[in-house]
């Protein structure tokens, strides 16, 4: 019998990283893990072969602070993976829609399915989890509550789907990263359309953020993506995450990251990867 690598996610069996990992990563194991720093950690201490991270979503913006999480992680993006999100309404067997007066919810899965929440009048309970939520009301059957959560929540807690599809927008889609220990994983065959991420943090200079973004602009290089935190507490320190089309070698893209180096104090790259076909196909 072969035993297939792990890849970790955060939250609990049939969240919808659970279902990204099926989907997105189908010959390998999806592991939950109840923090995302439990999920880096699987995978640098070698107990998971990858992670699935969520990263944005199309109705909320970003996770949390993930971006300062993968900058920390010691990880390397590997690759990406577009998940449309559908939320379900479940309840336990017997319950009826009418009856229902509370909801069990992760806050960030609440925020997208406002418009069915104040139609149905109920309060939120908040949950560290999608799935966590369904797994709660399992544990502890009650007529007037239901959860919010992915249908295969449903399936697996035992849990009746009392409506579908709650999500305000029909747009709703989750971007994944996957993550590897590997410091230099391979690089994508050459013919494949590219995605580079990075960090850098700018020289404490006037207009140094302005200057260091020049490069793609007068190379022609498309950002995707630019994200700013604080490390350590410093408001005088911020650190940026972006992401460009192309890889580091590309002579434009090479060019850019030679000036964005020129007026930074740190730069790193995280993960050069195949662009998910969604780009193209799903962004319309």
């Amino acid at each position: 019998m072969t035993t297939r690598a792990k890849i970790a996610f955060q939250g609990e069996l049939g969240a919808n990283s659970h279902e990204a990992c099926l989907v997105g990563r189908p010959d390998f194991e999806p592991t939950p893990y109840p923090t995302f720093e439990d999920a880096f950690e699987a995978v640098k201490s070698g107990g998971c072969a990858l992670a699935m991270i969520p990263v944005d979503n199309s109705i909320a913006g970003r996770v949390a602070d993930v971006h300062h999480l993968l900058a920390s992680s010691g990880l390397r993006i590997v690759g990406e993976y577009f998940k449309p999100i559908h939320f379900q309404l479940m309840a336990n067997p017997g319950t009826r829609l009418e009856d229902v007066r509370s909801v069990i919810s992760m806050p960030f899965a609440a925020g997208q399915c406002r418009r069915v929440l104040r139609q149905l009048g109920v309060s939120v309970e908040p949950a560290g989890d999608t799935a966590l939520s369904a797994k709660m009301l399992a544990a502890k059957p009650d007529p007037s509550r239901a959860a919010i959560a992915p249908a295969l929540a449903a399936e697996l807690y035992g849990l009746h789907i009392l409506k579908r599809d709650i999500e305000d927008e029909a747009h709703n889609t989750t971007r994944f990263v996957v993550m590897t220990a590997d410091r230099d994983p391979p690089r994508p065959p050459a013919d494949t359309p590219c995605v580079t991420s990075f960090t850098f943090r700018v020289r404490n200079i006037s207009a140094a953020l302005y200057k260091a973004l020049g490069g793609f602009a007068t190379n022609s290089v498309n950002m995707t993506k630019l994200e700013s935190y604080m490390e350590n507490g410093a408001f005088t320190a911020t650190f940026f995450y972006a992401e460009v089309d192309g890889r580091p070698e590309d002579p434009p893209l090479a060019r850019a990251l030679e000036e964005l180096a020129f007026f930074s104090d740190h730069v790193e790259v995280l993960g050069v990867f195949p662009a998910d076909p969604f780009r193209e196909d799903g962004c319309g």
